[in-house]
Formats: C-alpha cells, sequence, structure tokens
C-alpha cells in the first residue's frame, strides 16, 4: 500500500517480518529471566526480594517509555525510533551479560527495558500503518502471536540456559536475533521523506505520567504479594497520574490533530499534552480499549492463579505447573491468524464476543475438570479470537495520524490492566483463604471468569458492519 505520510511504498509482508524479528526478544526478556532468579541471588550473595529487581527493573523502565512513543516517533520518524530501540535494547542485553554486580544487573535491565518499552508500540504502530483498515485484523493476529506465545517460552528456555552453559546466556541469546534484526530493518525498512516534527516535548506531563505508571504498576505488584491495599507507591502513583490527565484534558492534542485528522491548530485549547486523551472521544476506541483492558487483567490474573493452583491445591511440580499453560499457547496460535481473516471480512464484534464467551466457559470448566490440558486448550482458541479482534477494533475507525497517540494510549492501558489483574486475583484469594472459605480456588477462578466476561459489554458497543476489502488492496 502507499503511505501518504511517508510518501514511500510500503510492504505489509516486509512490515510484519521486521517487527516480528525486533520484539520476539523483547516479549522472551519479560519472563526468561524469572527462573534465574535464585540462581542470580546466590552468585551475587543477595536475597531473592532484592534480586527480584533485576524483573521489576526491566517491567517498569518498559511501561515509563512507553508514554514518549508518539512524540519521538513524530519527531524522529518510526524507522529512526525503531533502529534506536533495537541498538538500545542489544546494548543493555550484552551488558547484562557482563554485569559484575547486582545493580549493575539491574541498570542494564534498565537500558533493555528502555528499548523494549519502545520496540512493541513502534511495531504496532507500523503493522497498523502498513497493513491499513482493509488488513487491520490480520495485523493484529500477526503482532499477537509472539506476545501471547513467547512469553510462555521464557522459563523453559530460561531453565534449560541457566542449568547448561549458564545465567549469561540469559542475555547473550538475544544478540544473534537482534543483529537479524538490525539488519532486516536496515535494508527493508524504507526512509521517510521530510523532516520529523519540530514539536517539542512535553516535559511536565513526561515528569507526571512516566513515574506515576511506575509507581502504580509497582504498587498493584506488591498488592500481588501480600502487601497492604493501601500501598504507599500505589496512591503516588494514582495521584501523578489523575494531575497528569486533569492537565492534558485542558491543553491540546500532541500533534495539533483531533482523532479524525482534523486540524485542531488555532483552537482555544490552552498548553500541548504529552496524549491526545481526546481519542476516547471516538467510541469504537474507547469500547476497544476498555474491553481489552477487563480481558487482558482477568488473563492475565488466571496465568498466575493456574500454576499456583496447580502447586498448592494440586500438589503438582513447578514443571507441571508450567507446562499447565502450554495448551493455552498452542489454542491461541490455532485461532489468531483464523480471527484476523474473520475480522477483516466480517467485523471484530461478533468474532470478540465468541472468544470471551469460550474463555468464560473454559475458565468456568478448569477446576471441574481437575485443571487438565482440554479447558486450557479451548481457551486458547478463545483467547486467540478475542485478543486479535479487539485490538484491530481500537484502531478501525482512527484516521493514520491518530495511530501513533492511539498505539501509546492502548499501550499503556494494556500495561495497566496487568498487574491490576494480577493484584485483583491475589487479593481475592487471601480473602477467601482467610475466611476460611473451603473453596478458595475456585472462587477466584469464578472472579476472574466473571471479569473477563465483563468486557462483553464495551465489545457491544464496537460496533458490527462489514469490513470492506478496497479494490486496490493487495492480498
Amino acid at each position: 500500500m502507499y503511505d501518504m505520510r511517508y510518501g514511500v511504498r510500503t510492504s505489509f509482508r516486509t512490515t510484519g517480518l521486521v517487527v516480528l524479528l525486533g520484539v520476539v526478544m523483547t516479549m522472551l526478556d519479560t519472563t526468561i529471566v524469572n527462573v534465574a532468579l535464585g540462581t542470580l541471588a546466590r552468585d551475587f550473595h543477595t536475597t531473592l526480594a532484592t534480586i527480584q529487581w533485576a524483573a521489576t527493573g526491566y517491567l517498569l523502565a518498559m511501561s515509563m517509555t512507553v508514554p514518549v512513543t508518539g512524540w519521538a516517533v513524530g519527531r524522529f520518524g518510526v524507522r529512526n525510533v525503531w533502529l534506536g530501540s533495537l541498538v538500545l535494547f542489544v546494548a543493555g542485553s550484552a551488558l547484562c551479560a557482563a554485569a559484575w554486580s547486582l545493580w549493575s544487573l539491574v541498570a542494564f535491565r534498565v537500558v533493555q527495558g528502555v528499548g523494549g518499552g519502545l520496540l512493541q508500540p513502534v511495531g504496532q504502530m507500523m503493522l497498523a500503518q502498513a497493513a491499513g483498515k482493509e488488513r487491520m485484523g490480520r495485523a493484529m493476529g500477526l503482532i499477537s502471536v509472539p506476545a501471547m506465545l513467547v512469553p510462555v517460552l521464557g522459563p523453559p528456555l530460561g531453565g534449560l540456559l541457566v542449568q547448561g552453559p549458564g545465567w549469561r546466556w540469559l542475555f547473550l541469546v538475544n544478540l544473534p536475533v537482534c543483529a537479524v534484526a538490525l539488519l532486516a530493518a536496515l535494508l527493508l525498512l524504507p526512509r521517510e521523506g521530510g523532516a520529523g516534527q519540530r514539536q517539542p516535548l512535553d516535559v511536565l506531563g513526561l515528569a507526571l505520567l512516566s513515574p506515576g505508571l511506575a509507581a502504580v504498576i509497582y504498587g498493584l505488584s506488591e498488592v500481588g504479594n501480600g502487601a497492604l491495599l493501601p500501598h504507599p507507591a500505589l496512591w503516588i502513583g494514582m495521584a501523578l497520574v489523575a494531575v497528569f490527565v486533569w492537565r492534558s484534558l485542558r491543553g491540546t492534542s500532541p500533534h495539533g490533530t483531533s482523532l479524525h485528522g482534523t486540524s485542531l491548530r488555532g483552537t482555544s485549547l490552552r498548553g500541548t499534552s504529552l496524549l491526545d486523551l481526546r481519542l476516547f472521544g471516538d467510541r469504537t476506541f474507547a469500547a476497544a480499549v476498555l474491553a481489552l483492558g477487563c480481558y487482558s487483567a482477568a488473563m492475565l490474573g488466571f496465568t498466575v492463579l493456574v500454576p499456583l493452583y496447580s502447586q498448592l491445591a494440586e500438589g503438582g511440580t513447578a514443571l507441571e505447573a508450567g507446562l499447565l499453560l502450554a495448551p493455552m499457547g498452542i489454542g491461541a496460535a490455532i485461532t489468531m491468524p483464523l480471527a484476523g481473516k474473520l475480522t477483516d471480512s466480517r467485523g471484530p464484534r461478533g468474532t470478540g464476543a465468541t472468544g470471551v464467551v469460550l474463555v468464560v466457559a473454559s475458565i468456568a470448566a478448569f477446576v471441574p475438570a481437575g485443571g487438565g490440558p482440554v479447558p486450557m486448550f479451548t481457551l486458547g482458541l478463545g483467547h486467540g479470537l478475542v485478543a486479535t479482534s479487539v485490538m484491530a477494533a481500537a484502531f478501525r475507525t482512527l484516521e493514520p495520524a491518530a495511530i501513533p497517540a492511539a498505539t501509546t494510549l492502548s499501550t499503556i492501558a494494556l500495561r495497566l490492566a496487568g498487574p491490576f489483574g494480577v493484584a485483583l486475583v491475589a487479593v481475592l484469594l487471601q480473602v477467601f483463604t482467610r475466611a476460611g472459605v473451603a473453596q478458595a480456588y475456585p472462587y477466584t477462578f469464578w472472579m476472574a471468569a466473571g471479569l473477563a466476561g465483563v468486557s462483553l459489554l464495551p465489545i457491544a458497543l464496537i460496533g458490527s458492519g462489514t469490513w470492506r476489502r478496497s479494490s486496490s488492496a493487495p492480498a
């Protein structure tokens, strides 16, 4: 298709290849280190609680980087931001492998997280722009596959590396893949014509939002780990985000455009915000992001609850608990490509609603079925339908100029939804257990199913209608 913004001809398949190569390792690094925490604590002569910062630092850095995505792309261009992020991630990986102390490892994980935090939203942005509205479903299906499967593969791969060549290979394994990703981006991504937008960075907005998001995510993580609900980081973060929202609603959009591309320059709105929160004025976008938030919270909470149930309630081993999630990934890999085609041809509402119903039924059947692979497989089938169709719906009614801001907003919503779901499940399980409820785990599973079911309400607001393929769209 022809990209009017940059005046270059782009290929959906080419962009898809570049994006997949870039995001695979960043997804893998969200979980691959988890199995090595005990080994790292021993080698660096510290406690497990302290070594957790090797994992937490990466996740917090990723979250803090996301808000600047839209500005960076507008200022430097998609290609340059993509290449710069890959270089940061590669450099962080090499430095992590050479870490000589706990805090050097944490610092280098932060460097990794800064690069990784930009790669996923920028990759999603590139795919959305290359696909156009006619192939948005297939684009989101393409990026959803690594997002679903790769983190599940992290712990088994990490275990093999730690038991084999050692923990430093958890980071060295990134280098050859990222080198290929860099080469592919240099050769395949077209150079963008014209100068970047000279929009100044909203420094005050960034100073409010980035630490606010990090504090909220850290506070929710602490709640999930058993801390009291009024954790100081949680409330401080919520206050910072609230001030950012109040300030943003009084200012203009980041690039002076409305959600449908109409110029807003010269209006009476004051200031320039880091994020265009008025995108939520688009009903389809707002409904899709709300649905993704509810659904993602339920799914992340469920995937944390499953290993706990397997080991503590059923007496399974850690390996058995990890393998329980494998059928879910297989099921999702089957339906994600199908969901993309269905979304492009028939619209997202029916596909997404069908997936949610299948997920809710599978969670409800998990405990009665003894936690076997069948409900996990059917849950994966449903997950593939939901993740692809609803994510595609978020960009359906937006003009290309609004996609960078929309990508940033949706990514932030998902980054917040995950820790919220984990914290909610952890709190509910603690409450049921302390109350002496014999069926604490089944009740908590039912709550997760209910939260997933809530996403049906915003999905119903997305609207129906066939996504008609334009006659000029390449296959």
